[in-house]
């Protein structure tokens, strides 16, 4: 193996393993975000509601995610675009927390569907193959 596809190689997976890193960081936080907001931080009724279920969804792909699967950062970046619709909606509808909460929200969401896409578009099999040569 020569010095410049060792170098591309290299430098192929540093770019994965960062898009991986940022996508999960953000994954995590917003599962977190989603639980504090609707059960302490601003919910829509005091002492919680029943929204805190939608963390749920966030929870399936979590594994794949934090394992680096390319078919779950596919499939997770079409689910995360309802909790970035969800963000957008509230952050121009709500006021007060519950508008910081959203606006808040919609970055989370925006950051990992920019971290998955970009992740399963470098670790495509003709991504691999183009860094090797």
């Amino acid at each position: 193996m020569t010095d410049d596809r060792r170098a591309a190689s290299t430098d192929f997976s540093s770019r994965a393993k960062s898009a991986n890193l940022i996508a999960t960081i953000s994954l995590i936080a917003l599962i977190g975000l989603c639980l504090a907001w609707e059960l302490r931080l601003a919910p829509l009724k005091p002492g919680g509601s029943w929204l805190v279920l939608k963390v749920l969804p966030l929870l399936a792909p979590l594994f794949g995610i934090l394992h680096g699967r390319r078919y779950t950062h596919q499939w997770a970046s079409l689910l995360i675009l309802a909790y970035l619709t969800e963000g957008l909606v509230r952050v121009t509808t709500d006021a007060g927390m519950m508008r910081v909460m959203a606006g808040l929200e919609t970055a989370l969401a925006t950051t990992f569907f920019v971290a998955s896409v970009y992740f399963a578009r470098i670790t495509r099999p003709s991504a691999r193959s183009t860094a090797a040569d």
